[in-house]
């Protein structure tokens, strides 16, 4: 592509060499003809999604011995197989690619669930005693723990001693509720109801940790409590979301105590599908009375 400022210059400075035969119209159209017949004929065509399926599914390595086995196995995974080489180094697509992936997944941490979104779903929202972003990723501990504000909140707008208490918390990817969240409240909200287990008031954590869970269990005195969270987004997806589920969860108690089911998007177990399967597992868990590694003893 020609630099259109540097053959401006040059065509002025042919105007100045030639005392004045060219015209500056002259000149104009000369440069605007050069810029014409070098401009790209794909200019007005949308550019590559490079994270798309599609664009993913195309091998970039040249002559492979087996090139049906290589499809085969793209299909199986989302690792970055197939991809080639230029000399010593990643070919320019698989470098592009790379790059749009990490900028997708720190977009996932830094962004913010869109307040439209939580409002469709009437989702209130509330907050821990994280004050923005930074604080959330470098004080982990205080993601655990609500305001008082959010403890007032959540007091006066949610039903207490409900069998189950859902609520969904950005945690490390706002992207992964953004992507699931519509779908998979009412799944399970749906197949709760249908078995006859009251559901108590869903509403969002922003700046959420997995423990936070277990505050809001006392506060309201769920019987069990199921949080869709965020998973820390990775190269192969930002939309991944996780749900962790515990039977009277307390302050303080072991992990172990905590059923989850991860790995809920698009290209893994997806929203309606997980909610499904939630829905049923809680139901277990109530009869049970118990979670995590308990329920599998």
């Amino acid at each position: 592509m020609i630099d259109n400022e540097l053959l401006e210059k040059i065509i002025q400075q042919v105007i100045a060499e030639m005392d004045g035969k060219v015209s500056v119209k002259d000149a104009e159209d000369a440069v605007k003809s050069v810029i014409s017949s070098d401009s790209d004929p794909d200019a007005d065509e949308p550019l590559e999604d490079l994270r798309s399926k599609e664009s993913k599914a195309v091998p970039l390595l040249k002559d492979p011995a087996d090139y049906d086995a290589l499809m085969r196995m793209k299909t199986k995974t989302s690792a970055r197989i197939g991809v080639g080489r230029a000399g010593g180094r990643l070919n320019t697509k698989t470098l592009l690619t790379l790059r749009a992936d990490h900028a997708a997944a720190r977009d996932a941490v830094f962004t913010d669930v869109d307040e439209n979104l939580l409002n469709s779903l009437n989702l209130f929202s509330v907050q821990t005693q994280c004050t923005d972003k930074n604080n959330f990723l470098t004080r982990p501990d205080l993601g655990k723990k609500l305001s008082e504000e959010a403890v007032e909140t959540i007091k006066s707008k949610c039903a207490m001693n409900p069998d189950v208490e859902i609520y969904a918390s950005d945690g490390l990817s706002s992207t992964a509720i953004a992507a699931n969240i519509a779908n998979i409240l009412p799944a399970v909200t749906d197949g709760l109801k249908s078995r006859g287990i009251t559901v108590g008031t869903p509403f969002f954590l922003k700046y959420g940790r997995v423990a936070a869970e277990d505050e809001i269990s006392e506060l309201l005195h769920a019987k069990v409590v199921c949080v869709f969270i965020g998973e820390r987004p990775g190269l192969a997806t930002a939309e991944s979301m996780s749900a962790y589920i515990a039977y009277e969860a307390r302050v303080g108690m072991p992990e172990a105590r905590r059923t989850v089911v991860s790995n809920i998007h698009s290209g893994g177990i997806s929203a309606v599908e997980a909610g499904a399967y939630i829905a049923e597992l809680i139901e277990k868990i109530l009869k049970a009375q118990k979670s995590g590694v308990e329920l599998v003893n």
